[in-house]
């Protein structure tokens, strides 16, 4: 073996004592994360913020890269044909889920095509309007989309996204119909409800600093509970039309990467949740905490894949997109 062919093995590995090779210890370069949605939205600024934590447990940089589109669907299928090595990983928005079974052809599979790594939160999401819009609560804007069928639009993170799919579900148990209007992330839906083009925003708490400014109402949120921070906007589910999400999300990485792999990777990412700057970023955007193990978030995969489905077809989206 030649000088510099040496020189190249040793880059890839270590050489013991008779003649044991040991792979190069994960990580030894950077790491790379693409995140479902644009930068400035609560979620690229949480995953900006933990991928810092989590580079310290892991020796290396963690990269985010923004890939939005697709009801958050991009970013996984950009990632799903890498090297299972653990070096590119993708935010799996729960809209994974969903939009195969609201694809004529779908272009990945849930299950088969990644590897889960951990689950780390989930959103708070509401419906939003302009402070000068005429309705002052739910009631209103549903006694107002009954009398104009279709003349009020809602903005929503893209098409089969959780904010799409719940104000489906709010108008179909209120008998109403609105005009859904797309959008690639929170920053830019942001900018056009404040611009007047449009009417409402169903979002996560990328409408939250405009509601405190006084530039934005917040109508309704979509949790179990009320939340903390706006404690006197109902939810939909107490206001009679029983609509839920959180919309948990997390890591999952190519499928077939090594276990050895995925528990570094977990460790890490479980680490940076514990991290005080994390959960205050957490706290300031509402979202709560919703951990699951690589195990616990797989099973998840498998089971919400099945739920999305009868939430489609009820909903008359299937082969929709």
């Amino acid at each position: 073996m030649d000088r510099r062919t040496l020189l190249a093995a040793a880059g890839a590995a270590a050489v013991l004592p008779h003649g044991i090779v040991r792979a190069q210890a994960f990580p030894s370069r950077p790491i790379s994360i693409y995140v479902a949605f644009p930068a400035g939205g609560p979620t690229d600024q949480f995953f900006r913020a933990i991928a810092e934590s989590a580079s310290k447990a892991l020796g290396q940089s963690v990269i985010v890269e923004n890939k939005p589109g697709g009801g958050g669907t991009l970013a996984p299928i950009a990632m799903k044909n890498q090297k299972p090595d653990g070096y590119v990983v993708s935010q799996m928005p729960l809209g994974v889920f969903r939009v195969p079974h609201m694809q004529k052809s779908p272009q990945f599979d849930p299950i088969k095509d990644f590897t889960y790594i951990i689950n780390l939160t989930g959103y708070t999401f509401g419906l939003a309007v302009p402070a000068n819009a005429p309705w002052k609560t739910i009631k209103d804007f549903v006694e107002d989309a009954k009398r104009n069928p279709g003349k009020i639009d809602y903005g929503s993170t893209g098409t089969g996204t959780t904010p799409h799919i719940v104000m489906e579900e709010f108008a179909q148990k209120a008998g109403i119909k609105l005009t859904h209007v797309p959008f690639k992330g929170s920053a830019d839906m942001m900018a056009s409800i404040l611009g007047g083009h449009i009417q409402s925003a169903s979002d996560s708490t990328g409408w939250a600093p405009h509601v405190e400014s006084g530039k934005l109402r917040l109508l309704a949120t979509f949790g179990p509970k009320r939340t903390k921070r706006w404690p006197d906007v109902p939810t939909l589910t107490e206001l009679g039309y029983d609509t839920v999400s959180e919309s948990p999300f997390g890591l999952a990485g190519p499928a077939g990467m090594d276990p050895a792999v995925v528990r570094t990777l977990h460790d890490a990412f479980k680490k940076a949740l514990e991290d005080p700057k994390i959960t205050a970023l957490l706290d300031r955007f509402d979202q709560p905490m919703v951990y699951m193990s690589a195990e616990d978030y797989t099973k998840f995969a498998r089971q919400t894949f099945e739920a999305e489905r009868t939430t489609v077809e009820r909903l008359g989206l299937k082969g929709t997109m």
